[in-house]
């Protein structure tokens, strides 16, 4: 293994700084902006069909119910935006290692920061317009919230020291629970006022100004995004891209001074002295650096396709269930509100607003804290296993008797414990996990695009959950109420009971630990386990090494004052390679 350069040994070893915290509100506002849209489509699903839509039992407009949005039509506004989150995660997780974690990050949150707004304004007021309108800027928003997936976690892992990593990382993704909990809020504030100011008009009774309703829950989403633009574009570039990719340790250790303070590389340097004087000198010299390796290549596909796969597959089973259970919230807060032709469009609204506010409170929320404390104590691996084991334990129970019991005891406080409880144990394990393991586990000229397909597959698992469980929650008579006969809440319950069984399976057979070890010492553990049988060492050519006595030059230079450390990287250019092995 190379020696490790000097201002990454001393990231691993730095105390948590304010800049830290601060990192995780901005890296945080991508993965807000996520969950915001993806909670406040259901009220305002409510409202538009009641603005866009003739009451249901007529065609003319004299039915006695009010008007409802069609399954497929609510489909459509989910699926699109899980789609335009696959493109997000795939493009601009490769652009990430491509051009820098920097130079994408601020285009990704202004592309959030549009499309939100334009989600609102759907340019017109007829119904195939507005929809048309609505699910062209919901793509573009999910590529914008793809997008800041791979970004976020990669450059949150990358400032973070190996003791707290997982801690931070998990800390960004909460910002999850604290989206959902705002957009109930702005949902219930903006549908309470327009109530209030319209008069609290009757059930079937819907104000014209109820189509500005739902426009401006959307585009509220927009405004914690754009506050943290100029915060997202004043960051430096992460330093291990910067070291490692860019090849220039120099800079590195200038842009990650200026944000983290106290950064003690004189102890690092007299540690790896102190080590050097103990261990023999070298008896031949390095071998010479094998040539790069590319993404998919067979090298990559023998040194971390395992990883990927482990990654992959877990993210994408784990969401079938999550998003299944996102939408399965309909058949709990039913019984629980009046119906819908009892109240207006905005109290409709209200009250999915306040169910979906009081899970978040109950179990979404503390579930991300748990994770964050118990991330460094149990490990990655444990808690995924953990989290898959419990969704299923939880999801069989609501399974088994529901034909029986649950479907006419709905009210009961267990029944609505038992759902908190698969979304508490998601939070606690995989929908945490999945999203800092790709962070860890890759080179650091891979990492963003690994974690970006990582992602995609998840994404794509949404698309099945939310599309699949629409379908199988469905009775198997359903078609005699215009829906596609499916197998049952019952049996879709099971079936997503044994996807947690099979997520569990797969983490302990693929998933390795990655707990308080440095990103480096992840991607040499991984090289040298695939280097059996390879014809030698990679100890001069690691996928992020560098040659003992480039390095050397290298860490030299990054000590020196700033007027010689300019001077000494021009002078140190004929030593390294053309392309260096990474």
């Amino acid at each position: 293994m190379a020696p490790r350069i000097r201002v990454l040994a001393a990231l691993d070893q730095a105390r948590t700084q304010y800049y830290h915290f601060k990192a995780i509100v901005i890296a945080g506002m991508g993965l807000f902006t996520d969950s915001y849209d993806l909670f406040c489509i259901s009220p305002v699903m409510k409202i538009f069909g009641r603005v866009y839509y003739a009451p249901s039992g007529s065609v003319d407009g004299s039915g006695s119910g009010p008007g409802v949005t069609p399954p497929a039509v609510v489909s459509a506004t989910v699926g699109v935006a899980l789609l335009g989150a696959v493109a997000g995660n795939v493009v601009f997780g490769a652009l990430g290692d491509r051009v820098g974690r920097r130079r994408v990050y601020g285009a990704c949150l202004l592309l959030m920061v549009c499309s939100s707004v334009g989600s609102g304004l759907s340019v017109c007021r007829t119904r195939r317009c507005a929809l048309a309108s609505l699910c062209f800027f919901r793509f573009l928003l999910g590529v914008g919230v793809g997008g800041d997936y791979p970004l976020s976690a990669t450059i949150m892992s990358e400032f973070a020291n190996r003791r707290t990593r997982g801690a931070f990382i998990a800390a960004v993704f909460s910002m999850q629970g604290f989206g959902i909990l705002v957009s109930s809020a702005v949902t219930m504030a903006v549908a309470a006022a327009f109530d209030h100011y319209t008069g609290y008009p009757a059930p079937l009774d819907t104000p014209e100004c109820a189509d500005l309703t739902w426009r401006i829950i959307l585009m509220a989403g927009a405004v914690p995004a754009a506050l943290t633009y100029y915060w997202r574009m004043s960051m430096p570039e992460t330093a291990r891209y910067t070291a490692l990719v860019e090849r220039d340790v120099v800079k590195a250790t200038n842009d990650i001074g200026r944000v983290l303070a106290d950064l003690d590389l004189a102890a690092v340097a007299e540690e790896e002295v102190a080590a050097a004087a103990l261990s023999p000198p070298p008896v031949t010299p390095p071998p010479p650096p094998r040539p790069l390796y590319g993404l998919f290549s067979r090298r990559f596909v023998r040194q971390h396709g395992r990883d990927l796969f482990a990654c992959a597959a877990a993210w994408f089973l784990l969401d079938i269930p999550y998003y299944s259970s996102t939408l399965f919230q309909s058949q709990i807060y039913r019984p629980w509100f009046p119906p819908a032709a009892k109240v207006n469009a905005f109290q409709e609204a209200f009250n999915v607003a306040k169910f979906q506010a009081v899970i978040a409170v109950a179990s979404t929320i503390p579930g991300y804290f748990a994770a964050m404390l118990l991330i460094e104590r149990a490990g990655r691996r444990r808690l995924q296993m953990a989290g898959f084991l419990l969704m299923a334990v939880f999801l069989f129970a609501l399974a088994g008797p529901y034909d029986g019991y649950w479907r006419d005891h709905a009210k009961t406080a267990g029944y609505i414990v038992l759902y908190s409880l698969t979304f508490f144990s998601a939070n606690l394990g995989p929908n945490t996990t999945t999203f800092i393991l790709p962070a860890e586990l890759f080179p650091a000229r891979f990492r963003s695009t690994c974690h970006g397909l990582s992602g995609a597959a998840g994404k794509l698992g949404a698309l099945v959950g939310s599309i699949g469980f629409l379908w199988a929650s469905q009775q198997k008579d359903g078609a005699a109420a215009g829906h596609l006969p499916g197998i049952g809440m019952m049996y879709a319950l099971f079936v997503l009971g044994g996807i947690c069984l099979l997520g569990l399976a797969l983490t302990y057979a693929f998933t390795p630990e990655t707990m308080t070890r440095s990103l480096e010492e992840n991607e040499s553990s991984v090289q040298a386990q695939s280097q059996v049988g390879d014809g030698g060492s990679d100890a001069g050519n690691g996928s992020d090494g560098l040659r003992f006595h480039e390095l050397n030059v290298l860490m030299e230079a990054a000590t020196k004052s700033p007027v010689s450390m300019a001077s000494s990287h021009l002078s140190m250019s004929p030593i390294l390679p053309h392309r260096m092995s990474l």
